[in-house]
């Protein structure tokens, strides 16, 4: 089976994959346990449904997720287009962000040996360090793909001046942001303008806004204790109750049209251009057949308007990240001495 493709990037730098990816993080953190029998199960099929498009980084697991994917590519790496990403890691217990270009290119060395693998095929510059300018970054980058160890590169939660001068230095391929029904703030803060201009893709991630827009979780009860979302605001208190009442409403639209609100959810992001390719995130083979069920799906222009009603951009209560990662969002680095 083969799912229609988009293409990321334009000209020498662009890259035809899958309608809609696979994201790994799920599968090695954030949501609980993990389970590597049906994760590993999980991409296999994925890749018989023609879900060729995966996304990984370093940091999921620490490394684990890479290791996860690297085990299934020994068998099946020329179906696969493969993303991961750097910047991110823990340093004596906490998140950092580093930039730096010796770091860059270490990082590179070590994604490949987790991996398995001689070239990743999209590399993301994972979040910004504002204290590295962009073009020394970038330029490490562009190293990578002289090198042959990279074949494009993109970049996750930049600000659009971040854009374009790292975009000046080498072409962008993908900008990979949240975007959903629930978290529509590209649409408004200049970054899906500066990539359409420059002829960047664009890669959503949590489509599902973390699982609230699949309908299935009505109580965070239903979450297990070491479950990421139970600290995100999205899901406490009032805002969580708030959220859930928008769901309803997605909800009833999804019914009306005979699928479920995970598809609805989907097929509303696919629908925002041929430039922009959902990476919605499981690790059971249940979800993912669901979801992948939505890729031919085409919303009316009336499901649409309804949708704009419901949920325009601001509509979903609370902040998509607790405060500190927050300020890791949309960033610009210093400028170039």
């Amino acid at each position: 089976m083969s799912l229609p493709t988009r293409t990321l990037g334009t000209g020498a730098t662009a890259v035809d994959v899958s309608l809609q990816g696979l994201g790994g993080m799920g599968m090695s953190m954030v949501y609980g346990t993990r389970d590597d029998v049906e994760s590993t199960a999980t991409l296999n099929k994925a890749l018989d449904l023609g879900v060729t498009f995966w996304d990984t980084a370093d940091v999921y697991g620490p490394h684990h997720n890479e290791e996860l994917i690297g085990k299934v590519l020994q068998s099946r790496r020329d179906e696969v287009v493969l993303a991961t990403k750097f910047a991110n890691h823990m340093v004596d217990g906490k998140m950092t962000i580093t930039g730096d270009p010796t770091y860059v290119k270490q990082a590179c060395d070590d994604s490949l040996k987790r991996l398995g693998i001689d070239t990743i095929d999209l590399y993301y510059y994972h979040r910004v360090d504002k204290n590295v300018p962009i073009e020394d970054t970038w330029g490490a980058m562009a190293e990578l793909v002289a090198a042959g160890k990279v074949r494009y590169l993109g970049i996750s939660e930049a600000a659009p001046e971040t854009i374009r001068r790292a975009h000046a230095v080498h072409p962008m391929t993908a900008g990979q942001y949240e975007w959903s029904l629930f978290t529509r703030d590209v649409e408004v803060d200049g970054v899906l303008t500066t990539c359409r201009e420059l002829g960047i893709g664009m890669v959503p991630y949590s489509p599902l806004g973390r699982g609230i827009l699949t309908g299935t979780i009505q109580n965070t009860d239903e979450l297990v204790a070491n479950d990421w979302r139970l600290t995100n605001p999205r899901f406490q208190g009032e805002d969580f109750d708030a959220n859930l009442k928008l769901v309803a409403q997605l909800s009833e639209l999804a019914a009306a049209r005979g699928i479920t609100p995970a598809q609805f959810a989907l097929a509303w992001v696919q629908s925002q251009g041929s430039d922009v390719v959902p990476i919605p995130g499981t690790k059971r083979r249940k979800y993912l057949e669901e979801n992948v069920a939505a890729a031919t799906i085409q919303l009316t222009p009336a499901e649409l308007d309804a949708v704009n009603a419901i949920a325009p951009y601001g509509a979903a209560a609370g902040g998509r990240y607790a405060a500190a990662a927050m300020a890791s969002l949309t960033a610009t680095t210093k400028e170039k001495s």
